[in-house]
């Protein structure tokens, strides 16, 4: 059974990892300012589903097998890259559209259909190929040789949970800041950065 230490210290490397400047961090970002905080958060809660998938087949082995076969990682890399390109280019256009204010929020995908927001969330994290191989090093690490699947299913609750807390402090505190965020000028100028993001971190996936 995996000790208190360990599950600290896997959580710390968790904590680190979500921390780093991303696609999740662009994604919740983005949707916390389109439509508010609940899309944000449930953003936030796509990546962390993203999460436990990745730290499941990490555990059966699916991931390691993704990161060994050429094929199968570069199929998920172009599919990811292909996903934060669209993104990237949704959100170039709606700063060439101009945005409106935090009163105005933006109709259709962005507000009556909030599974939109979980589904980016997670899609944009189960097709980053390089979040397998990041579970494949690090877990290892962390669970015990003789380990059972309770300490599998341990340490990815906490590595979602860590996901989970990570994230939905990112969304609120964006939220929080919204009517700034959603002034017209300020809008299209976080619209045009995070789209710029998105596509240079589609373009480097695919070419990674």
């Amino acid at each position: 059974m995996s000790d208190v230490g360990q599950v600290l210290a896997f959580a710390g490397v968790i904590g680190l990892a979500a921390a780093s400047p991303g696609p999740d961090f662009a994604v919740v970002v983005r949707r916390s300012v389109v439509a508010g905080r609940l899309h944000g958060m449930l953003a936030a809660a796509g990546v962390a589903a993203g999460v436990f998938v990745w730290s499941v087949a990490a555990a059966m082995g699916v991931a390691a097998l993704l990161a060994a076969s050429a094929v199968a990682f570069t199929v998920v890399k172009l599919a990811g890259a292909a996903y934060l390109l669209w993104l990237g280019v949704t959100a170039l256009l709606a700063a060439r559209r101009g945005g409106g204010g935090p009163d105005q929020p933006e109709t259709g995908r962005a507000v009556t259909r909030p599974w939109v927001s979980f589904r980016d969330g997670l899609l944009t994290n189960v097709l980053n190929p390089k979040c397998g191989v990041f579970f494949v090093a690090v877990l290892p690490q962390f669970a015990p040789v003789d380990g059972s699947p309770a300490d599998v299913l341990l340490l990815s609750v906490v590595a979602v949970a860590v996901t989970v807390a990570w994230f939905t402090v990112v969304a609120n505190l964006v939220a929080t800041l919204r009517r700034l965020l959603s002034r017209p000028v300020v809008r299209r100028s976080l619209d045009a950065v995070t789209g710029a993001v998105l596509i240079v971190l589609g373009v480097r996936l695919a070419a990674s």
